[in-house]
């Protein structure tokens, strides 16, 4: 009878390695979290806004023109006279005293809209050009213009002993006594809309009124020029 065979002499286990530690990474290599998305979203909430106002007041500008049809007020001169007109030639110069008195009419073509007028500054010259001579200046208080009204303005200022030229006195009274004399009047004033009691804000306007000569102002109430946002 055969005898087994010994077994196989025990192979001695190889353990495994030590596990080796990772170094951890130092805080300040750490990603941090991105705040670019919030800002991205607050700016398109900025723009939307904004694109929605506009459009809005787009709509409302339309709205308005559409419905009330604004116009501007038409301004002309009615009248022009000088009221003692006297050129004087003394020792120290020649001098001029005289009353100018005009009278300027405001319409308001609109249907639906009132015009309010702040105060006006009103100055007042004769002669075109180098020869253009002040006549003086007044204040007109401010008043409402309703709907589809004409108001009439009386303007007067007046000079006294006023030092001239002898040459240009010379050249005025002969203008005057031809009646080719040319008067000018010129207004600062602030004009504001009003729709149901409500004043829609005042705007700066200049006016100026004249230009023509008086033989020509007794057939004609030619138009004043008037001028936004030019104060």
């Amino acid at each position: 009878m055969a005898t087994p065979s010994p077994p196989p002499p025990l192979r001695p286990q190889q353990q495994p390695p030590p596990m080796r530690k990772t170094a951890g990474m130092p805080s300040s290599f750490r990603p941090k979290r991105k705040r670019g998305s919030c800002c991205r979203t607050c700016c398109c909430c900025v723009c939307i806004t904004l694109v929605l106002i506009i459009f809005l007041l787009l709509v409302a500008t339309a709205v308005f023109y559409l419905w009330f049809d604004p116009k501007l007020p038409i301004f002309s001169l009615a009248s022009f006279r000088l009221d003692g007109f006297k050129l004087s030639d003394d020792p120290d110069g020649a001098s001029l005293s005289a009353t100018a008195v005009a009278r300027v009419e405001m319409r308001n073509p609109n249907t639906k809209l009132v015009f309010y007028y702040g105060n006006t500054a009103v100055e007042m010259s004769v002669g075109n050009g180098n020869d253009e001579t002040g006549m003086g200046e007044t204040t007109i208080n401010g008043f409402r213009q309703g709907p589809k009204n004409s108001t009439s303005v009386k303007v007067e200022t007046s000079v006294k002993n006023q030092l001239l030229d002898r040459g240009l006195a010379k050249r005025l009274s002969a203008k005057f006594q031809s009646k080719d004399l040319v008067m000018n009047v010129v207004a600062k004033t602030k004009v504001g809309l009003g729709v149901g009691g409500i004043k829609i804000g005042m705007l700066a306007v200049n006016l100026r009124c004249g230009g023509v000569s008086l033989n020509k102002l007794d057939t004609d109430s030619p138009k004043c020029i008037l001028n936004t946002l030019k104060w």
